[in-house]
């Protein structure tokens, strides 16, 4: 067990031990996020739509 007390957590991808939360939540360490994410599809920017008010609001 780590010095926390907490059970050790791996990376799916890598196997490397987990230390901070997120990656913890993720179950992938920072450097194997990232390189997912560069594989995802680009993200769409974000604009305004213009779109009529709900009824009754």
């Amino acid at each position: 067990m780590p010095p926390e007390g907490r059970p050790l957590v791996r990376c799916r991808a890598c196997g490397r031990p987990l230390r901070d939360r997120d990656a913890r939540l993720w179950g992938l360490g920072a450097g194997c996020r990232h390189k997912l994410d560069t594989r995802t599809a680009p993200r769409l920017r974000e604009h305004e739509v213009e779109q009529d008010t709900l009824p009754g609001t």
